[in-house]
C-alpha cells in the first residue's frame, strides 16, 4: 500500500503542478493586456496648507531674487532671460520676484506624448499616471551573473522587457549604459532600440546637445518631420546640477528640445544633506527655484513648449554619506513637491521603486515600496526609475524589474479606488448569502471572482508542501525564470522596413563621421 501511494505520488504532483501552469499562464493572458497609462481615481495627498505652500514659494522666489542661479557657459540663456528681465553678473542669473512664474506659465497643463503605435500614446498630467523603467546606470545585474558593466546587448533586453510587460507604460531612455559602445556613438544605438524594439513611447539622449539633436533627426524619420512640430513624441529628462546650477550640456539639451517642441522634464537632482538642505522645507523651496528657473527657459525658447516639473529627491546617511532611499523625510518631499507643482499646473514627476541594496531582497523591497507608495498617492503623473532600480540607481536588475512591474499591476488597481457600481456595492451577494452563510458560491462571487482581487504574477501563496514540490524557490529566483521566459517570448513590433532602413543609414552616416571617443 505504501509502495502504491509513493508510486502515485509523483503523478498527481505532476498533474496538479500542470494544473497550476495553465491556470497561471490563462491568468497572464488575461492580464497582458497593457493599458497606454493610468487614470487615477485615487484623490492626491497633500500634507501642506496654503499658509505652508506660500511660505515655499515666498523662499523660491527670494532664492531667485537674492542667491540667483547659475546658467553655467551658454551664451543663449543668458541673452533671452536677460531680454526677459533678469539681472546677470557673469554666469549668475537673479530673477525679479515673480519673473520666473510668469514665464512658467506659457507651459502646457498636460499634453500627449504619441508612440508609434498609436494605442501606446500616453497622457502626462491631470489624472493620468505613466510608470517608465530604471534610467541611468552603467551596471546591470542578474542573480547568475552577478555585478557587471551593461552592453548594448543589455539595453536591448530591458527594452524588450520593458515592451513586454503590460504595467510599464513607457520604454524609457538610458535603461542601462551600454558601455561597450563609443561614448559618442551610443546614444544613436540607444535611441534606435527604443524605436525598432518596442512601440511604446520613449525617452531621448541628453548626454551633449548633438546627441539630443540627432535624437530630434532620428524622431523625424520616424514620425515624419512636419508630425514634430504639433506632436510630442519625444521626452528627455534634464537634471540641475543641485544646488543652483544649471550647466551647458543640459541647457543645449534643453533648448534642443524645446525649439522642437518636444517634452523636457526639468528635474534638480537632489541627495539632501549635500545637495540641499537636511530640512524638507528649504529642499522644497530650492526645487521650486531650480524648477521655476529652468522651465522659464525653456518657455523663452519656445513658449508652450511641454514642460514636466520634475523632482528627485532622497536622503543622506549623516553617518557614511551614502545615499538612503525609502526614507518619511524623503516621502514627504514627494508629497509636499506634488502640491507645488499642481500650482503651477504642471505635469509631475518623481519617485519609483528606490533602494539602496546591492540584491533583489528585503531592503530592496521595503525601501521601492516606501518610495512608489507616497509616489502613488502624491498623484505623479510621470514615474521614472519604476522598475529594475538597484544599488542607488548603480545596477539595473533584471530580476527586480520584474519585481517592480509585477507590483506596478497592484499600484494600478490602487489607483482605481472603490469600485461603488451596483456590482461593487454586491448588495445581491448579501442578499444571497444572509446571516451565518458564506460567500464562495454565490452567485456574485462566481462572477466576478477572477478579477475579484489583484493577484501578483510572482509571489507564491500555495501551501509549503507545493513550494517544495515547485523547487523551494524564492522570489529572485521566481523573477530570474520570469524575466528568461520573457524574453525567450518576445517579438519584435512591426516597423515599416523604409523607416527601418532609414534610420539604419541616418546612424550609419553619423557614426562614420566621427572617431571613437571614450568621454
Amino acid at each position: 500500500m505504501e509502495g502504491d501511494a509513493a508510486g502515485k505520488a509523483p503523478e498527481r504532483g505532476r498533474d496538479a503542478r500542470r494544473g497550476r501552469e495553465a491556470r497561471r499562464a490563462a491568468r497572464t493572458q488575461r492580464r497582458a493586456v497593457s493599458h497606454p497609462y493610468i487614470l487615477r481615481k485615487l484623490p492626491a495627498t497633500d500634507i501642506l496648507d496654503e499658509e505652508g505652500l506660500a511660505i515655499i514659494e515666498r523662499n523660491a522666489e527670494t532664492i531667485l531674487q537674492e542667491i540667483g542661479i547659475e546658467f553655467r557657459d551658454h551664451p543663449r540663456s543668458h541673452a533671452l532671460l536677460k531680454g526677459a528681465g533678469c539681472d546677470i553678473q557673469g554666469t549668475r542669473v537673479r530673477f525679479p520676484r515673480g519673473l520666473a512664474r510668469k514665464l512658467c506659465a506659457t507651459a502646457p497643463a498636460e499634453f500627449v506624448q504619441h508612440a508609434r503605435n498609436p494605442e501606446r500614446a500616453v497622457r502626462i498630467g491631470g489624472n493620468a499616471t505613466v510608470f517608465a523603467p530604471v534610467y541611468g546606470p552603467p551596471f546591470v545585474h542578474d542573480i547568475d551573473r552577478g555585478r557587471r558593466y551593461g552592453t548594448i546587448e543589455d539595453f536591448r533586453n530591458f527594452v524588450k522587457l520593458a515592451y513586454m510587460s503590460p504595467h510599464l507604460h513607457h520604454s524609457g531612455g538610458t535603461v542601462c549604459e551600454p558601455v561597450d559602445v563609443p561614448v559618442n556613438k551610443r546614444h544613436l544605438d540607444m535611441v534606435y532600440a527604443h524605436m525598432r524594439f518596442s512601440d511604446k513611447p520613449f525617452m531621448g539622449s541628453v548626454t551633449h546637445p548633438l546627441r539630443a539633436a540627432d535624437t530630434v533627426s532620428m524622431c523625424e524619420i520616424l514620425f515624419g518631420k512636419g508630425y514634430l512640430d504639433s506632436h510630442v513624441v519625444c521626452t528627455s529628462l534634464i537634471n540641475a546640477n543641485s544646488p543652483l546650477v544649471w550647466d551647458s550640456i543640459m541647457l543645449g539639451a534643453l533648448e534642443c528640445y524645446a525649439q522642437a517642441n518636444q517634452a523636457t522634464i526639468i528635474t534638480p537632482f537632489i541627495l539632501s544633506g549635500a545637495m540641499s538642505p537636511v530640512a524638507v522645507a528649504g529642499t522644497l523651496a530650492q526645487v521650486l527655484a531650480e524648477v521655476l528657473a529652468g522651465t522659464a527657459f525653456a518657455q523663452l525658447v519656445r513658449p508652450g513648449a511641454p514642460v514636466i516639473f520634475g523632482t528627485f529627491v532622497s536622503t543622506l546617511s549623516m553617518q557614511s554619506g551614502a545615499p538612503t532611499f525609502g526614507t518619511p523625510e524623503a516621502s514627504l518631499a514627494i508629497f509636499g513637491a506634488a502640491q507645488l507643482a499642481r500650482r503651477m499646473k504642471m505635469p509631475f514627476r518623481t519617485g519609483g521603486s528606490l533602494c539602496a541594496s546591492k540584491l533583489p531582497d528585503a531592503q530592496a523591497a521595503y525601501e521601492s515600496a516606501n518610495t512608489m507608495t507616497p509616489t502613488l498617492m502624491a498623484g505623479t503623473n510621470f514615474v521614472l526609475h519604476a522598475a529594475g532600480w538597484l544599488e542607488g540607481g548603480l545596477s539595473s536588475s533584471y530580476e527586480k524589474l520584474v519585481m517592480d512591474a509585477d507590483q506596478l499591476g497592484g499600484m494600478a488597481r490602487l489607483a482605481g479606488n472603490v469600485d461603488l457600481s451596483e456590482n461593487g456595492q454586491a448588495l445581491s451577494a448579501l442578499r444571497e448569502v444572509g446571516p451565518g452563510g458564506h460567500f464562495l458560491g454565490c452567485e456574485h462571487t462566481q462572477a466576478n471572482f477572477e478579477e475579484a482581487f489583484y493577484r501578483f504574477e510572482l509571489h507564491d501563496n500555495n501551501s509549503v508542501e507545493q513550494w517544495e514540490a515547485e523547487g523551494r524557490l524564492d522570489m529572485p529566483q521566481r523573477a530570474n525564470r520570469q524575466w528568461k521566459k520573457m524574453l525567450a517570448e518576445y517579438e519584435a513590433p512591426p516597423l515599416d522596413p523604409g523607416i527601418d532602413e532609414a534610420l539604419q543609414a541616418f546612424i550609419a552616416r553619423k557614426k562614420a563621421s566621427m572617431p571613437d571617443a571614450t568621454h
